[in-house]
């Protein structure tokens, strides 16, 4: 590595900036309080744990993104967090132990060996919240409703939202009696919107008609809540969990539309992104621009089973770094004033009192040379008949 290499992160590990860093500061904040104005606690789980837990249960799908490295103290191996949903899930079944729904968020860096959905990077600041212990939609549209509000909150207006339901496919599968080979083999098939090949695939494996029709027919239903309609006629033949799954997605439709009215809403009953993960609803909202989701999230029921406790679960995660970068750039104001350095006890008092009110007060340093107006200060503390008012900053005049 020569010298001007050292200083290169690696490739997806990013770092932010003043003053990116401080409006990620502030998101941060108004975010936890509008999450806890839900009604959902503050949870922070550790960096790294051992291996057994990270992996454990939903886990599973994590292992590929999870760095691995070997305690000194115990030999166990041990795992930077690639998600924090599966300690959440820990601390509410293991630790916390309540009876009823729990609602509990989260906020910090996560750590992948490879960039995914989030906007390629390989160290999101995620954040999310999660409910547990109840099974009904309700607690979906809840979930749902706060991940709108969320991206409404950072000024992500015009966004998209996708819905599908995993226990759809879930269903079908049991009933054609096909094997794990196969299974996913059509899952691939199914996430490419491959037609011709699900079609090759179907008649070689000669199931019953309906069963092939059904299967068939995912690939097709996705569009606009129409769709919906156009399930029930094509799925008619699937059983009760095909017909409770659209049901649920047609409550769902119908409560967000009355909040959201103006909502473009996709349903795709082939979307079956963290099959082995989740176990019903699955949304991701999309905006202009961006091929990845900027949030999503679902419902993963007894994904704590692992853990001496299964609960139903539901719930969204997002990037905090992705949705700044998404933001609409705020108007940079100076803010702050510049207090001379001097030894004065009424100046360090007047400082104090400022600072106490809120204000951003910085104070010069000897024989550090700075101009008030770069370090974001529009006012000045000035000494005026033995008292230290503050003033606006002189107005410099275009030659200056």
């Amino acid at each position: 590595m020569t010298a001007e290499d050292r200083w290169l992160l690696p490739e997806g590990i990013e770092e932010i900036l003043p003053p990116a860093a401080g409006r990620m500061e502030r998101l941060r904040r108004e975010l936890l309080d509008l999450y806890e104005s839900w009604g959902y606690e503050l949870v922070i789980p550790p960096l790294i744990e051992f291996l057994e837990s990270l992996l454990t249960g939903a886990g599973n799908d994590l292992e590929l993104q999870t760095f691995k490295l070997t305690d000194q103290l115990s030999g166990r191996m041990m795992g930077v967090r690639a998600d924090m949903t599966p300690q959440v899930a820990r601390i509410d079944a293991h630790l916390l132990k309540r009876s009823g729904p729990v609602r509990l968020c989260y906020m910090g860096t996560v750590l992948r060996t490879r960039a995914d959905g989030f906007g390629g990077s390989r160290s999101p600041y995620q954040a999310g919240v999660e409910l547990y212990g109840h099974r009904g939609h309700e607690s979906d549209l809840e979930v749902l409703m706060l991940m709108l509000e969320t991206l409404q909150a950072v000024g992500i207006g015009a966004v998209h939202l996708d819905l599908g339901h995993v226990a759809v496919f879930r269903a079908l599968i049991r009933q054609a009696g096909l094997d794990r080979e196969r299974e996913g083999l059509l899952f691939e098939a199914l996430q490419r919107k491959a037609l011709p090949e699900i079609r090759q695939q179907l008649a070689v494996w000669a199931l019953p008609m309906p069963c092939e029709q059904a299967l068939l027919a995912l690939a097709e239903l996705n569009g606009g809540p129409e769709v919906l309609d156009e399930a029930d006629l094509r799925l008619a033949a699937a059983g009760e969990d095909v017909r409770d799954a659209l049901a649920t997605l047609r409550r769902l439709m119908a409560a967000l539309l009355r909040r959201w009215p103006e909502l473009p809403v996709h349903i795709d009953l082939a979307e079956l992104r963290g099959y082995h993960y989740h176990t019903g609803v699955l949304f991701a909202a999309y905006a202009p621009g961006q091929g990845q989701a900027v949030a999503q999230g679902g419902r993963y029921d007894e994904i704590a089973q692992v853990f001496g406790r299964a609960r139903p679960a539901t719930g969204f995660s997002t990037d905090l770094a992705t949705l700044l970068r998404l933001a609409p750039a705020a108007a940079v104001t100076a803010h702050g004033i510049y207090a001379p350095s001097v030894e004065d006890a009424a100046l360090e008092r007047r400082v104090a009192k400022l600072r106490n009110r809120g204000e951003r007060v910085i104070r010069a340093l000897p024989g550090a040379e700075a101009v008030p107006e770069t370090l974001g200060c529009d006012r000045l503390l000035v000494r005026r008949d033995g008292e230290w008012d503050v003033l606006p900053l002189p107005t410099r005049s275009a030659h200056e």
